[in-house]
């Protein structure tokens, strides 16, 4: 069971930003049903962003949305409203750079009007996102005051989709769901839903284990290995995740396995 509707009130002061951001006076109390109504942490989380999308972009617009946390220096995408919208999270996620890392880590908002004219992380990222057909990305941070840190990422296949208004309301969109997310997480880790979790960190790792392995194999740098392996995943149209493991294992020759670890505990004295 997830947090409950009067642990989600406690608290919440949308403030000024908030009140002036377009945002139906009811979002807190669709948010609360998205949670009530949910069976895991991972249903809700997708949900969120199918209705986050709907909500900041405008209803009948195509964008994707994805959640990025970050918590113990590995960085996943725990909720996303399409296939597309996680497989354009994980190319920054294997260049360890973008627009959703750096509104995570440095909590600031981070648009990318245009991926044609977009060369902030290299040309192999913009390259990456644009081959998806996207042309905007807009990232904004939530604000978990905790262990863990986490950003809302929209991708639009339309340029400048997300100037004035849209980037307004994204703003004040995410200020007024933070507490609900802040206290799902919270809640996840103390649950089995932290399995979840733990699972999706851990498909990271086997993205990093082969871009490793290409760079070993090709004896090239981080960002051609990681063009390689979108490449690959692109033209086969196959999940970049699914490239991953076929490559760990073909070099293992063994099932992929691999182990995120949950921080240390003090031991009861």
């Amino acid at each position: 069971m997830l947090p409950s509707e009067q642990s989600l009130n406690s608290g919440v002061n949308p403030g000024p930003e908030v009140q002036g951001a377009d945002i139906s006076v009811g979002t807190v109390d669709q948010i609360q049903n998205l949670i009530l109504d949910s069976a895991d942490f991972e249903a809700f989380l997708n949900e969120l962003a199918r209705f986050s999308a709907h909500q900041v972009a405008g209803s009948g617009d195509d964008a994707l949305c994805g959640i990025t946390l970050l918590r113990d220096r590995k960085a996943a995408t725990i909720g996303w409203s399409s296939d597309s919208a996680r497989e354009v999270d994980e190319i920054q996620y294997s260049l360890s750079q973008g627009p959703c890392l750096t509104a995570a880590k440095e909590e600031r908002e981070v648009y990318v009007p245009d991926l044609f004219d977009e060369d902030r992380w290299g040309p192999d990222y913009a390259s990456a996102v644009a081959s998806h057909g996207l042309r905007s990305v807009l990232s904004v941070p939530f604000h978990l005051q905790g262990e863990a840190q986490a950003a809302l990422n929209l991708y639009s296949d339309v340029p400048h989709k997300f100037d004035g208004d849209v980037a307004v309301r994204a703003r004040g969109y995410t200020r007024e769901i933070s507490q609900a997310l802040r206290l799902a997480v919270r809640f996840s880790l103390h649950t089995d839903s932290a399995t979840n979790l733990r699972a999706t960190l851990e498909s990271r790792t086997v993205i990093d284990m082969a871009i490793g392995i290409v760079m070993a194999q090709n004896r090239c740098d981080q960002e051609t290995a990681v063009r390689i392996l979108t490449d690959a995943s692109s033209n086969g149209n196959v999940k970049l995740r699914d490239i991953a493991k076929s490559l760990v294992h073909s070099v293992g020759g063994t099932a992929t396995r691999t182990h995120y670890e949950e921080p240390e505990r003090q031991q009861a004295g």
